[in-house]
């Protein structure tokens, strides 16, 4: 069975492009992005448990 890990990050929208480049970089997916508390966007990632960036 599969296992995943997960990240959260803020998304700045000015740079929400390089910063889900970035991620996406490392073997990060994107799963769901949504209001975070204060207003600003929030991204969740998962990815498989040792499978970073080669």
């Amino acid at each position: 069975m599969t296992q995943w890990e997960y990240l959260t990050t803020p998304l700045m929208i000015h740079t929400t492009q390089a910063i889900l480049n970035n991620w996406g970089s490392e073997g990060w997916e994107l799963v769901q992005v949504v209001q975070g508390p204060e207003g600003g966007l929030v991204a969740y990632f998962k990815r498989p448990i040792g499978q970073g960036a080669a």
